[in-house]
């Protein structure tokens, strides 16, 4: 016969056990083993390409992929980086649009109102890079639009660099996506490096966007990895995962750009077409991680 000190001892057991159920099942979740990063590569993701999630369950998602950054997140945002430990890869917000850039005077008195108030916001919070577009041509050539540049962003260039931010153009493709954009190749963006000549202007150099648009990406990065200050990445065709089912091979390119002696991001920026689209993102980063 069961005593009562018994009943009392099993009852209070199993009260126990049920009020141990939710702390025994977050010990399962946090157990979930964490991916290994080797550390030659610095991980980010793209911000848009993962829109229907909510920032702060992105930031809690990614961390155990190895990701350490999140790119194209604006000011009002940075707060649910920073409580997640999180970095803010490439900045975003100044500028207008892809279409309305520095090539076109008529948005200048914009652009750098936008950007004399984003640079300082950008170094206070602790980051680096801030993003911007060419726009695009509208009819204008090569030569008119690296004259417009030129003018344009030497107005701001004196601020990033007082303020230690990094002002990025990012080249896109404008044979698929962004018909008519005029930074649609690597040679005009190094040429507008070069005439204004300062270390704190780079190109967002898009690994998916050059191979739709020139190809020889490996050869491109050896050559001119000097001017590139950070990294994006997309499988051909159809901007997707980064896998067996396209046609370029991100072992051997990230390889490359690891032996350029870069140390900044690598941003992934596929659009995942698999139900489960943090899985794809965590196979993107474990195939990166060279």
């Amino acid at each position: 016969m069961p005593t009562r000190r018994r009943v009392l001892k099993t009852l209070l057991a199993g009260a126990a056990a049920v009020s141990a159920a939710p702390a025994l099942m977050a010990a399962q979740v946090s157990s979930t083993p964490r991916f290994a990063a080797k550390g030659n590569i610095r991980h980010s993701v793209c911000r848009w390409c993962y829109n229907d999630t909510p920032l702060e369950k992105l930031c809690e998602a990614v961390k155990p992929m190895g990701i350490t950054a999140i790119d194209l997140v604006g000011p009002k945002e940075w707060d649910v980086l920073k409580r997640n430990g999180l970095d803010s890869s490439m900045c975003n917000g100044a500028e207008l649009n892809l279409v309305d850039g520095w090539n076109d005077p008529k948005f200048h008195p914009q652009l750098i109102k936008n950007y004399v108030e984003m640079i300082p916001l950008v170094a206070q919070a602790g980051y680096k890079n801030l993003i911007c577009f060419s726009g695009s041509r509208r009819g204008m050539d090569d030569e008119k639009g690296l004259k417009n540049c030129v003018e344009g962003l030497q107005k701001i260039l004196p601020l990033a660099e007082k303020n230690g931010v990094v002002i990025h153009i990012e080249v896109l493709n404008s044979k698929v996506n962004h018909p008519d954009y005029m930074a649609d190749n690597t040679p005009w963006t190094i040429e507008l490096c070069k005439r204004l000549d300062s270390e704190n202007f780079k190109i967002l150099y898009d690994i998916y966007h050059m191979q739709v648009m020139e190809g020889d990406i490996i050869q491109t990065i050896r050559d001119h990895h000097q001017y590139f200050g950070h990294y994006h990445t997309a499988g051909v065709p159809g901007r997707n995962e980064i896998d067996e089912t396209q046609e370029l091979h991100y072992p051997a390119i990230i390889r490359a750009i690891v032996e350029t002696g870069y140390t900044g991001y690598l941003a992934q920026e596929f659009i995942p077409k698999g139900a489960d689209k943090l899985a794809a993102l965590r196979k993107g980063v474990e195939i990166c991680d060279v």
